[in-house]
């Protein structure tokens, strides 16, 4: 019991209470967020809709996530971190109902633009809101708790979507939106304003004054070398998603099986996950990195030689285990590169890899599959390896420049996140 109680306390203990109430409204939300899951199928069953065009519609609402991922950065930094999570949510409840009743094609693709926008709002605000109240050491674990509670939640979305799915496309919209209203009470009733107000100091560029803005991320050299590391690991994960069924099929597997692997992968995220911070707290981050990142590449380069599902379980296995190990050094290292004053705006853009990832990992693995057939697993493999040996390389920069933000003063934490 006492050891129990001692796991506890290094797995979860020590976090502020504003923390818990972030995690309760980012699972509530997770659970409930279901509805696009069956967008496609909603639009082809329900709507008569062709599959060209549903796939325009989905397309419609990635891309408004990817919108939705830059605004919310923007104005978390600007508004406030808790208005930033009602707008999102309460704006996402609303279209959701619009939604739900639209019958029009034109108007529900416009919906589904608008409510990408609203979901992915949120997203940069949650995390900055977490490196605001959770005390630098301890950040670990809250990131590793945001992962699971995330994961935990799709997890329940997927079971109840499909039972859903069968009674009523319509109440896939209500319950959806209506979870989306008890994440945002839970904001409104729980969460106060996080964000330390104080003015930042502009920096000269080219013998003008500039302030501080979206443009310092983007420009943000060491930042965006670790942004593009993580690009290479979303590609990775995407291809779980986009690729493999494809794969799987023309090895003679059923959607059955996927769904088998797929399932083992979220259960081992929702058992395993609780205990990966105090696996990983006595090495570098940099090196938790290069060995999740080199597990993924193992995993999926393994999918060469698969032909039958339990050769398919155990590549899941090696890259969820991989993923695992990744989420909380991936977060920590985002949030500790980021000024007080830029964190949500640095949240948008590391955000932005995965949309992107979203994108290019089905573009361009289609044709990778098509060409070079099962060798496309090799080339997977081999963009994980080239990040893991990234990782490695990247890491003392990265370290040197997360102590100099540390001891440096307020007023050139901007500047030191210019690259200079």
């Amino acid at each position: 019991m006492r050891g129990l109680r001692r796991w506890w306390d290094e797995t979860a203990g020590g976090l502020p209470a504003t923390f818990w109430y972030l995690w309760s409204g980012l699972l509530i939300n997770r659970a409930g967020a279901f509805a696009m899951l069956f967008l496609s199928l909603y639009l082809t069953a329900a709507r008569g809709a062709s599959e060209s065009l549903a796939g325009l519609v989905v397309g419609a609402y990635g891309a408004g996530g990817a919108v939705g991922t830059l605004l919310g950065g923007v104005l978390a930094d600007r508004w406030g971190r808790r208005a930033t999570l009602l707008a999102g949510h309460l704006g996402a409840a609303g279209l959701m109902l619009a939604l739900a009743f639209s019958r029009e094609l034109a108007v529900i693709g416009v919906l589904a633009a608008l409510v990408g926008v609203a979901h992915s709002m949120p997203g940069p605000a949650f995390v900055a809101a977490i490196v605001d109240v959770v005390p630098e050491e301890r950040r670990s674990r809250a990131f590793n708790l945001q992962f699971w509670a995330f994961n935990l939640g799709m997890a329940v979305a997927s079971l109840l979507a499909g039972v859903l799915a069968e009674a009523s496309f319509l109440a896939l919209f209500l319950v959806d939106a209506a979870a989306t209203l008890a994440a945002a009470a839970v904001v409104a009733l729980k969460v106060p304003e996080t964000l330390a107000r104080r003015a930042a100091a502009p920096r000269v560029v080219a013998g003008r004054s500039r302030r501080p803005g979206l443009h310092t991320a983007l420009t943000d050299r060491t930042f965006l070398v670790f942004v593009g590391l993580t690009f290479l690991l979303a590609v990775l994960t995407m291809q779980t998603s986009t690729i493999m069924p494809l794969a799987m099929r023309a090895d003679g597997l059923g959607p059955s099986a996927y769904g088998v692997v797929v399932a083992v992968g979220g259960a081992l995220i929702v058992v395993g996950q609780l205990f990966v911070p105090r696996l990983i707290e006595p090495f570098r981050k940099s090196t938790v990195l290069a060995v999740s990142t080199g597990l993924m590449a193992l995993g999926f380069g393994w999918l060469a030689v698969a032909d039958h599902l339990p050769f398919y379980l155990g590549a899941a296995v090696v890259w969820t285990v991989g993923q695992m190990l990744a989420a909380p050094p991936n977060a920590q290292i985002n949030a500790d590169l980021a000024p007080p004053e830029l964190r949500a705006r640095y949240q948008s853009v590391f955000y932005l890899t995965f949309p992107a990832a979203s994108f290019v990992a089905p573009a361009l693995g289609g044709l990778s599959l098509q060409h070079l057939g099962e060798r496309h697993w090799l080339v997977v493999g081999g963009l994980g390896l080239v990040a893991a040996v990234g990782h490695l390389l990247a890491g003392p920069p990265r370290e040197r420049r997360v102590a100099a933000l540390r001891t440096a003063p307020a007023d050139r934490a901007e500047a030191l996140a210019g690259g200079r």
